[in-house]
């Protein structure tokens, strides 16, 4: 075979333009599919920690903050309140948080870091509703 009529620069370049685009065209297809695999930022919000000042509120009293979309109690608790929990030992399902997921350093007799303070998302888990603070 001969080589008569080729131009090797030609072909070189051909080769090597061609090789570029390709690889830029990897690259555009490869950014959008990796880019997928990391949640949004409308995501990344919607779980984020909420900051709530809780400062106002009395003793005794609710406030109602919201995190992703659903309503969660802040409630202050008075040593009544606290007190009261004693007493309905017997009704609760899981009296010592044996079977909890909650984390070691919460205090399993009121379920709470500071027993003063109760935090809890406001839905009822058996219909989903919201269910009425009642001291």
């Amino acid at each position: 075979m001969s080589n008569d009529g080729v131009n090797a620069g030609r072909r070189r370049f051909l080769v090597a333009a061609t090789s570029v685009v390709g690889a830029a065209g990897a690259v555009g297809a490869a950014v959008p599919f990796v880019g997928s695999w990391f949640p949004s930022a409308k995501a990344k919000a919607a779980g984020a920690p909420v900051k709530v000042n809780i400062a106002k509120v009395e003793a005794g009293q609710q406030m109602v903050a919201e995190w992703r979309g659903q309503p969660v109690f802040i409630v202050r608790r008075t040593e009544e309140i606290l007190g009261n929990l004693k007493k309905i030992t017997g009704e609760l399902s899981d009296p010592e948080s044996k079977a909890s997921v909650q984390p070691t350093y919460v205090d399993p007799e009121v379920r709470s870091i500071k027993p003063e303070i109760l935090i809890l998302v406001g839905l009822c888990t058996h219909l989903g509703c919201s269910p009425t603070f009642r001291p």
